[in-house]
């Protein structure tokens, strides 16, 4: 017996920042037929809420070291404003959907990354995804909405990369249903050259990713989140696509699609 499709999808801050673009994919999302699943990040809000209360943020290769009062902004901006803008959003296009963090019915335990070379404080590390409960929203018709915040077990709250919670949710529900795990961002896809938007790499397997890195064609940012999408391939996830938000109404819009 065939099991069910389940799509697991990740937005990012520039979608999240544009109102239009948030309500346009939103409606589109919800619209999807079946169990689905909405992860989201939110790191440039925090950022700007991080400024506004006079609060440094430090950077290091694109990860954000997360010290006690940048834990409380970003717990106050993913969980809080961005969860609920989200999940209203969807409630209105008439998709019920459930705002989360991984404390909330103890859903995602993390620990506090060990510090090696940097410390990057209250930085989270997923243990254990909680399958079963989020199976069971599943099946009661509820649209679970993750915020990239988990909890250590302990009262600890954990910032966590929203990229690493959704390959997580994936490669847990992989068990239990045929997940395809979405990563929406702002451009169609990987590219081989930076200023050439149609430039889209559209197959990337183990082998190409090798040779893309060394390349240099594919670095920074981009090597952490393919680095997921082989992670979930590795773990039941049966599709990965990188693509902008056209993909989730019209899945033959050029985009670039993982395997290993």
């Amino acid at each position: 017996m065939s099991k069910q499709k389940l799509l697991v999808a990740k937005i990012g801050g520039n979608i999240i920042e544009d109102q239009e673009a948030l309500n346009s994919f939103l409606e589109d999302f919800s619209k999807v037929e079946g169990p689905k699943i909405l992860v989201h990040g939110g790191g440039k809000s925090a950022t700007q809420l991080a400024d506004k209360m006079g609060v440094k943020t430090e950077m290091i290769d694109g990860r954000r070291i997360t010290s006690a009062k940048n834990l409380n902004i970003v717990v106050m901006t993913y969980a809080g404003l961005l969860n609920k803008t989200i999940v209203s959003g969807l409630q209105n296009n008439d998709c019920n959907a459930l705002g989360l963090t991984g404390a909330d019915a103890n859903v995602i335990l993390a620990e506090k990354r060990s510090v090696q070379f940097i410390d990057y404080g209250y930085v989270g590390d997923v243990i254990k995804v909680n399958g079963p409960i989020i199976d069971s929203f599943l099946k009661s018709n509820i649209t679970p909405v993750f915020c990239a915040v988990t909890h250590d077990g302990n009262g600890q709250l954990l910032n966590t990369n929203a990229d690493t919670i959704a390959s997580e949710i994936a490669s847990a529900m992989g068990g239990l249903y045929d997940v395809s795990l979405f990563y929406c961002f702002e451009l169609k896809g990987v590219l081989e050259n930076i200023e050439d938007k149609d430039s889209v790499i559209e197959h990337i397997d183990l082998d190409t990713y090798s040779k893309l890195r060394d390349a240099k064609v594919i670095a920074d940012g981009m090597l952490p989140k393919l680095q997921n999408c082989f992670d979930a391939l590795q773990k039941n996830v049966n599709k990965v696509h990188i693509a902008n938000a056209d993909f989730i109404k019209d899945n033959t819009t050029k985009h670039t699609t993982l395997s290993l």
